[in-house]
């Protein structure tokens, strides 16, 4: 069964940090560029950031510095640390994966909110 879950959203104060997971399973997970994308209510869904297997990663101008992806093929996840949120980080992230084929988790939703 191919099936991308995400965990880890929920509500932080501006400043507060949150670690999404994602795991992988029915797939070959080192195949995969795994990346997290957002989507905000009224906008269209962006990239945040992306993984290769062997550790490359590349991010979105507006998060640079303050996330960071990794991911620890053993255990097919993809991870995304999230530090110093602010409320345009409001969204549901989702988890992604990429090789011949793209798969979506289904969401999770993070909100930024004092």
């Amino acid at each position: 069964q191919v099936q991308l879950v995400e965990s880890g959203g929920g509500l932080v104060q501006p400043g507060g940090s949150l670690r999404l997971s994602c795991v992988a399973s029915g797939i070959i997970f080192r195949a995969y560029v795994m990346g997290w994308y957002r989507q905000a209510p009224g906008k269209q869904r962006e990239l945040v950031a992306n993984i290769t297997s062997g550790g490359s990663t590349n991010y979105a101008d507006s998060v640079k510095g303050r996330f960071t992806i990794s991911r620890v093929n053993v255990k097919n996840t993809v991870y995304l640390q999230m530090n110093s949120l602010k409320p345009e980080d409001t969204a549901v992230y989702y988890c992604n994966a990429r090789f011949t084929s793209t798969l979506w988790g289904q969401g999770t939703q993070v909100t930024v909110s004092s």
